[in-house]
């Protein structure tokens, strides 16, 4: 079995965002080949067409962390019932200028949570829709809208309940096959 390293990006800059609690709890329900590399999305400039043909710094090196990754594992907040500014504009850099997008082939995952009841369901459903564009296979089973109550997480970061750790426990390693079946399939043609 091979070495998986997954690009990582949450969808809130705040250090205690419940997003990015659930991202650190993900990373580790994930098997001992998957290793975890969060691309810094809180450097990036406003995207501006302009820009194209002199990407900033911090855009080049997001673009390069999206290309060096096997697969994509976003974990995103909901807001004002779609995806976050912050992460669209990331994406809009990886994307660019048009035929060079570093997100073409990379096998992603989308989850969320939030403490409303419907979970992070429209914001996971528009990232999926220009995931889709962009040319990058995301996991459409089992969808996961996770509802963060107090007490979700425990006091080492982990996830409290047992059935809400089964369900996230069952849907990383859903994501783990996703990934290894659409790489392996990669680096046997290779």
């Amino acid at each position: 079995m091979g070495q998986y390293r997954i690009g990582l990006l949450i969808g809130s800059l705040r250090q205690e965002s419940i997003n990015r609690q659930l991202a650190n709890a993900l990373t580790k329900m994930a098997p001992s080949s998957f290793t975890f590399h969060e691309c810094r999305i809180d450097d990036l400039p406003l995207y501006n067409q302009d820009d194209d043909s002199h990407q900033a710094a911090p855009v080049r090196r997001l673009k390069q962390e999206v290309r060096e990754a096997d697969g994509i594992l976003f974990v995103t907040p909901e807001y004002n019932r779609s995806v976050p500014g912050v992460l669209k504009n990331a994406i809009d850099h990886a994307s660019r200028p048009y035929g060079d997008s570093a997100w073409q082939g990379k096998p992603a995952g989308v989850i969320g949570g939030s403490i409303g009841a419907a979970g992070t369901a429209m914001s996971q459903q528009h990232l999926r829709n220009i995931l889709a564009y962009l040319d990058a296979p995301t996991m459409g089973q089992p969808e996961a809208y996770i509802h963060v109550k107090e007490g979700f997480f425990d006091d080492a970061g982990n996830v409290a309940n047992e059935g809400s750790r089964k369900f996230l426990q069952d849907w990383m390693d859903r994501y783990a096959q996703w990934v290894r079946l659409h790489v392996d399939a990669g680096r046997a043609r290779a």
